[in-house]
């Protein structure tokens, strides 16, 4: 069997005494990110086992709401683009995608 290589992504989260989060950063060497500053994650991985899906989702306390609206609408576009190329459902990813302008419009997002 070939030795595996292994490719490391750093979550550094410094938080108050509340346990809130005051900065978030982030680094991995393989896409050139080095301590880069965050205001907000959302981390998901699949437990095949348990068939369940586990998530960290974490924000500053200095996070604009305006800001978090924007982040969540591009999250949910990439989302769908990733849905579309795990499964390769173009129904459903039109369908996400609808969900995705409408949440925008709703939100006026979009100019």
């Amino acid at each position: 069997m070939s030795k595996l290589e292994t490719s490391e992504i750093t979550l550094r989260v410094a938080v108050d005494e509340n346990r809130v989060p005051e900065k978030l950063s982030w680094s991995a060497q393989d896409g050139g990110v080095d301590n880069e500053e965050a205001k907000a994650m959302l981390l998901s991985v699949w437990d095949s086992k348990n068939q369940e899906s586990l998530k960290i989702d974490l924000w500053t306390k200095d996070m604009p709401v305006d800001e978090m609206k924007i982040f969540f609408h591009q999250t949910l576009v990439s989302l769908s683009d990733t849905f579309m190329k795990a499964t390769q459902d173009e129904k459903m990813t039109a369908t996400m995608k609808d969900f995705c302008d409408y949440f925008a419009e709703k939100l006026e997002l979009k100019k």
